[in-house]
């Protein structure tokens, strides 16, 4: 019967210190897992407001399990205020959920006073991030670029220099397209190309730009998630 009454009893009283102490550290460990998020973002929709929101949940959090302390019903009271709140933020990337709750982590083991779950347990989570943003783990490139141009009909045996080219400059290389253009005059093509280095992009586009009878040729970088 008596654990049922410091239950639902008067909450653990923490002195200005401690508080403080707990803030601190939730407030710390949710930087590094902001600055972590920061450094290997990928996507296209980076969000000033969701790198800060990191850090105040962490906060928040730990301010909820401070005031709960070890009292049943003050938990119970906040969790029925907290189902009344209303997300309506669209969060696109599952990644960005798992940070959130990495934060919201970190701030209830600070809050509960748990300092070395509340600081170990976010450093592992960011080194885990880093070697993944690092490693190859998960990545599937089968393609990175779309290739077109236009090939005038009398220079069509140029494609054996476009080929030259491309073996060059990619490590392979699939037609997606070929039709006609400019009233039969003319063959536009499409490749999708895999580049050898990144930075050989530049040199492949002025290589066919220079090539006789091949015109407006343009390169679109490819993702395999296009966010809208």
């Amino acid at each position: 019967m008596a654990p049922i009454i410091n239950a639902i009893g008067p909450a653990r009283a923490y002195n200005v210190l401690e508080i403080l102490l707990s803030l601190n550290i939730s407030f710390v460990m949710a930087m590094v897992l902001a600055w972590t998020y920061r450094h290997t973002h990928g996507g296209f929709s980076y969000s000033r407001s969701f790198v800060q929101s990191l850090v105040l949940a962490a906060i928040v959090s730990c301010i909820m399990i401070i005031a709960i302390g070890n009292n049943l019903a003050r938990g119970l009271g906040i969790l029925g205020a907290l189902a009344l709140i209303r997300f309506r933020t669209p969060i696109r990337d599952p990644r960005d959920i798992i940070f959130l709750f990495a934060s919201l982590a970190s701030g209830i083991g600070a809050g509960a006073q748990v300092f070395g779950v509340a600081v170990i347990g976010p450093i592992y989570f960011c080194l885990v991030a880093e070697f993944l943003y690092f490693a190859p783990f998960a990545s599937r490139r089968n393609f990175e670029g779309l290739v077109r141009f236009i090939l005038v009909e009398e220079h069509r045996d140029n494609i054996a220099q476009v080929q030259d080219l491309f073996s060059q400059y990619t490590s392979s290389t699939s037609m997606v397209a070929m039709r006609e253009a400019i009233q039969g005059g003319a063959m536009e093509y499409s490749y999708q190309v895999r580049l050898l280095d990144p930075s050989g992009r530049t040199e492949l586009v002025a290589g066919l730009e220079s090539l006789n009878g091949v015109e407006e040729v343009s390169m679109v970088m490819q993702r395999s998630t296009v966010e809208i």
